[in-house]
């Protein structure tokens, strides 16, 4: 997609994915005439908003706003899609309508139609705004469109860049029929009435719909106006000009020092990261020590690769997790993860809402998590995770992985991929953390010799005994993970004997060497697809390859482990559909867990 002007130069480049934390929230507090169904894309509030309610963002390459309204961007599409795929009627709403909608929303109120700039997409605004879904939909251009958006079935970033293009392209030819070329707003409209459509097109494949909003955010661009911009040149020059003459400085500087021994050297803060990541608040210690102090006593999380985790309130009533970095581990895992987790964003990935470099002292602030990890669910005594959940959870994890191996600036590995690091908010929809570890394979790598770090009983055999990272040291733990929650097996006793046990009772059981009950956690009773868990075994088994070369890519592991859930999806749709017939007791609880 073209970019809107040359100041694209000096936007800050990055690719934000929406960030959800996951929880059943109320439509706008002062919308109670709104006909869109919030209930069904319910709006979330962001950590984004904290400290940046003002911050100028321009959306999908056409629509201007603010940070703190990307959530509600997207809910407000989701919604309209619905709406007109199940009325089969004009696209926007009749002003009116949607005025009842411009409420703020639950907890933010930075957010609304009015503050966020969308008080102008409603029928009847502009040309574009009159378009009818079927109109949209009818253009021999949309086919195309649809073809490239509904299914990344490809590389991620390949199969974004050809989808946007052709959600601008589609846009231009609308806006050439309407002999609208100079009208920002009216561009803004024919873009959202593009998606929209799409959206509403693919209302039977979740999937899709989330790479759609997924892959639209990463044209989100930080710009400043042309003011700004022009004074920006002019400070460029004179910088230039400034940074030569301090480079000869440090040169003189440079050669003098080098006749002096200094033995004693300051350990402080990376450069890069006090000045670099602006897109992150920061937070001061005063405020860090205020969050998570804000009960009678400190309330500690867990111990993660770097540092102890603690709960903590801000000021606005949002509740946060805050590591506290070890003081050893300052200048690796601290860079690590604000580099890393600053730039990437996903709804199956740990939000990182800001950091705090003061006196010594170094925090990171992420979302809350409130539901715990993997691990204690898979564990618990009085309730059991159901094998629908089971099966969201590997596909949610395994989308999230393959975000992450075909980042725009090139794989991320995550390298500590374990039950423990997987999260689950209040709604037990996951998220993968503890990026302490997590490295970067540019562009033009497929492998770097690294220290070997990570959780034994999760590593890769290959990595441990060559220390050669890859792609698929991520795909072997992600493996383990899966067997796992196949099987139920207790992680306290995943010690390398134990994962070899695992893998080779899993082997057997894939060679017909034992029953397929063997591998099946017995606290479900049975209770599941054997079909899909054959399946789903299978691609664990190849996970798990000695060798980095017989194992799948993550796309291979994501189709797969989709295909179950749609089959699970289109069980559970049955199963309710035959207990609503019999007016029985309806079965949503099958969802998350049973009791025991």
């Amino acid at each position: 997609m073209k970019a809107t002007s040359t100041l694209a130069f000096f936007c800050i480049i990055s690719a934000f994915v929406v960030c959800t934390v996951s929880s059943d929230l109320p439509p706008p507090d002062d919308s109670p005439g709104c006909v869109l169904k919030f209930d069904r894309y319910s709006y979330q509030p962001s950590g984004e908003c904290v400290g940046n309610h003002q911050k100028k963002i321009i959306y999908w390459d056409t629509i201007p706003s603010t940070l703190c309204c990307r959530n509600a961007l997207t809910v407000f599409s989701q919604t309209l899609a619905l709406r007109a795929s199940e009325l089969k009627e004009n696209i926007f709403l009749e002003e009116n309508q949607w005025r009842s909608c411009s409420g703020h929303f639950h907890r933010q109120e930075a957010v609304s139609v009015d503050s966020c700039g969308f008080d102008k997409f409603f029928h009847g605004s502009n040309n574009c705004s009159n378009l009818s879904l079927s109109e949209i939909q009818q253009k021999p251009e949309f086919r195309d469109v649809l073809t490239y958006c509904s299914r990344f079935n490809t590389s991620f970033n390949k199969a974004c860049t050809n989808c946007t293009d052709a959600v601008g392209k589609l846009r231009d030819y609308m806006l050439q029929e309407l002999h609208k070329d100079g009208d920002d707003n009216e561009r803004a409209v024919c873009g959202l009435a593009v998606v929209i459509s799409i959206a509403a097109a693919n209302m039977g494949d979740p999937s899709s719909i989330d790479d759609l909003f997924s892959c639209l955010h990463f044209n989100d661009d930080f710009c400043f106006s042309a003011s700004v911009a022009k004074a920006i040149i002019a400070v460029l020059i004179a910088t230039i000009t400034l940074a030569l003459v301090l480079a000869l400085i440090k040169y003189v500087a440079q050669s003098k020092a080098k006749k002096k021994k200094h033995k004693r050297k300051r350990a402080r803060p990376s450069k890069e990261i006090t000045n670099t990541w602006s897109g992150l608040y920061r937070f001061s210690k005063d405020e860090i020590e205020d969050a998570i102090n804000y009960g009678t006593e400190r309330k500690s999380l867990g111990r993660g690769s770097a540092g102890q985790v603690y709960k903590g309130l801000l000021p606005s009533g949002q509740v946060v997790a805050i590591k506290h970095i070890n003081k050893s581990n300052i200048t690796d895992s601290f860079t690590r993860e604000v580099e890393g987790l600053s730039r990437v964003r996903h709804p199956n990935l740990v939000c990182l809402f800001g950091c705090c470099i003061e006196g010594g002292e170094q925090y990171l602030v992420y979302e809350y998590c409130s539901a715990g990890n993997l691990a204690q669910h898979l564990l618990r005594k009085d309730s059991v995770l159901t094998w629908e959940r089971r099966v969201k959870i590997l596909r949610d994890c395994a989308l999230a992985l393959r975000y992450l191996h075909y980042y725009i600036d090139g794989c991320i590995v995550h390298r500590d991929i374990k039950l423990t690091n997987i999260l689950l908010t209040e709604n037990l929809e996951p998220k993968l953390s503890d990026f302490g570890l997590a490295k970067m394979l540019g562009m033009e790598e497929s492998k770097v010799f690294t220290d070997v770090r990570g959780t034994i009983g999760y590593m890769d055999p290959e990595y441990m005994s060559n220390a050669k990272l890859t792609c698929a040291s991520d795909i072997y733990s992600f493996g383990i993970v899966a067997l796992q929650i196949l099987s139920g097996q207790k992680v306290i006793d995943l010690d390398l004997d134990a994962r070899d046990q695992l893998t080779r009772k899993a082997k057997d059981v894939i060679m017909g060497k034992r029953p397929l009950t063997d591998f099946e956690d017995p606290r479900l009773h049975g209770n599941i697809n054997r079909g899909d868990f054959e399946a789903i075994l299978q691609i664990a088994v190849l996970c798990v390859a000695k060798s980095s070369k017989g194992r799948p890519t993550v796309d291979v592991v994501f189709d797969e482990i989709d295909k179950a859930w749609k089959n699970t999806m289109t069980e559970m749709k049955t199963k309710k559909d035959q207990v609503s017939t019999s007016a029985a007791t309806p079965v949503s609880r099958s969802m998350d867990v049973i009791p025991v």
